[in-house]
């Protein structure tokens, strides 16, 4: 199969807002694609590399000053096998040979092939739910129910994997895959509920209240002695925390997988800022809170390593665990929440998140309360009766916050003036189209920033630019932002129909995905008497 085949039907899947055309176009090239491609074509149409991250940036790649091929000829096979040549290329005269290898695969691209390869390398083809339209493709491709390709990826957490499957083996083939312990699933996720009141009547009173901690989501697998753990974009972290590790092979049990949260307390066992549990992790410039302690925002604004008072090893992390997948060779997935519950509470009670169950209406009430004067950022309500809906944000797990906040993509920053002369400082904002498209641009907000943001935005942003002009710097949507606010209301001034009403910046999210940002569909369930929220935002993904 060419290359301009798989660029061709990006083009069209980019060119029409119809989900339904999306679909049919790119099961049509995976109906052409061999065995030895579908991998590859996969993943390219859903903005991945087989090759993860393989550290070519924008600049490097924009400044690459060689002529475009007249002619398509440059074959999937070929692309893959240069790709896996930068990924593998590293050590003295890596650089030079990194260069040569690029040089080489853009002048053998046609002009429409290399804007494709430079936006499939930088990560700009991942474009929202671009994974869930490939895996209905997949579905109408192999003539397989779409929800065993959904239930195979979940458990897979690759859908070229799931891909290859559906194509040789058809449903059987799907059916087989279970969750294995030591290789993550996709974490379920939680919408933005409106009120405690209505969260609480929705599902009648058949519920958990669980804290809402600001922690970093963590799901732990253990097999005998050997204990993995992984990040919420299922990255493998275990070495990283020792205690986490320790804590879990102390647990009665032979067999585990454990849903959860885990941050860093103060001594008097309050939670301490995101970024410092997510300093454990990976020391990144986006690991910044408004509200934080100067001395570690303006480390970790600048890319520098956290003040060693603030992030050593010695900064011990707490597990809240709140959901148990597995337990001694039974799988949970199917089970509702009480039952995932139970075990969970014979496996590790003693390191559970908080929660009340069942509760009336003013026990829930005070304990959202409760959770407010501990320092968290509010509470989740969950059905008791649903099942663990991996990789889906659906209305079975509702967060209730004292405001509404949202995960955004940052689109664009302008320059600022008075005090913030100098600096990217009014943010443009955007929700994920959850058909594929172009992020849906909802509103401006230059509130909440520090001056530790202020510098880190400015430079920081360039690395992420994609045009400019004398006011604004315009981004890939590459950067989640939480942002909280009072509300929304219809306006004509965005093309989504809808603008936030005070809007400000809470954190930068480094621990999320473009793809995990908020649709455009949430935005607007967040409406006034909006009915949009009553349904499942996920449904269409």
């Amino acid at each position: 199969m060419l290359l301009s085949q798989v660029v061709a039907a990006s083009q069209a899947v980019r060119a029409t807002s119809s989900r339904k055309t999306k679909i049919a176009t790119l099961a049509e090239l995976l109906g052409y694609a061999g065995p030895d491609e579908l991998a590859q074509v996969v993943a390219w149409v859903s903005g991945d590399l087989l090759q993860g991250r393989i550290g070519t940036g924008w600049r490097t790649l924009v400044a690459i000053a060689v002529d475009p091929a007249a002619e398509p000829s440059l074959t999937v096979p070929a692309v893959d096998a240069a790709l896996s040549e930068l990924a593998g290329t590293g050590g003295s005269g890596s650089a030079a040979r990194r260069q040569e290898l690029l040089e080489g695969l853009l002048s053998a691209a046609t002009a429409e092939e290399r804007d494709f390869l430079v936006r499939l390398l930088t990560g700009e083809l991942r474009q929202g739910a671009l994974t869930a339209i490939v895996a209905e493709a997949v579905a109408v491709a192999a003539e397989v129910p779409v929800d065993l390709v959904r239930r195979a990826h979940m458990l897979s957490g690759r859908l070229p994997v799931t891909a290859a499957a559906a194509m040789t083996g058809g449903a059987p083939a799907l059916a087989g895959f279970r969750l294995e312990v030591g290789r993550p699933i996709q974490p379920m996720l939680a919408s933005p509920g409106a009120t405690l009141e209505e969260a609480f009547t929705e599902f009648g009173g058949d519920v958990s209240v669980e804290h809402k901690l600001d922690g970093a989501r963590i799901q732990v697998h253990r097999k005998g002695s050997r204990v993995w753990v992984f990040t919420r974009t299922l990255r493998d972290i275990t070495g990283n925390v020792p205690e986490l590790v320790e804590l879990v092979t102390g647990l009665d049990c032979e067999s585990v997988v454990l849903d959860g949260e885990t941050l860093a307390l103060t001594d008097a066992g309050r939670p301490r800022p995101f970024q410092e549990t997510m300093s454990r992790f990976a020391i990144t410039p986006d690991a910044v809170r408004p509200g934080a302690d100067p001395a570690v925002s303006e480390a970790a604004a600048l890319g520098q390593a956290v003040p060693a008072a603030s992030s050593t090893r010695e900064l011990l992390l707490h597990p809240y665990f709140f959901d148990c997948l597995h337990l001694d060779g039974a799988d949970l997935l199917d089970a509702p929440l009480s039952e995932r519950r139970a075990a969970l509470a014979k496996v590790a009670a003693a390191h559970s998140i908080p929660s009340l169950t069942h509760p009336d209406a003013e026990a829930a009430a005070a304990y959202f309360d409760g959770a407010l004067a501990a320092g968290h950022e509010g509470v989740v309500v969950k059905s008791l009766s649903a099942p663990y809906a991996a990789g889906r944000r659906g209305r079975a797990w509702q967060k209730i916050k004292p405001t509404h906040t949202l995960d955004l993509l940052v689109l664009g920053a302008e320059w600022g003036y008075g005090r913030r002369t100098g600096y990217l400082s009014n943010l443009h904002l955007g929700a994920r189209d959850p058909d594929g498209g172009d992020p849906v641009m909802v509103g401006k907000t230059f509130k909440g920033l520090t001056d530790a943001l202020l510098r880190w935005q400015t430079s920081e942003f360039p690395r992420h630019e994609r045009a400019r002009d004398e006011h604004t710097v315009y981004l890939r949507p590459e950067l989640v932002v939480e942002i909280a606010l009072d509300g929304v209301q219809v306006s004509p001034r965005y093309p989504g129909g809808v603008a936030l009403r005070f809007a400000r910046v809470v954190r930068y999210r480094p621990d999320k995905e473009p793809a995990e940002a908020d649709t455009i569909d949430a935005v607007r369930a967040l409406l006034p008497g909006s009915e949009a929220g009553r349904s499942d935002p996920a449904a269409a993904e």
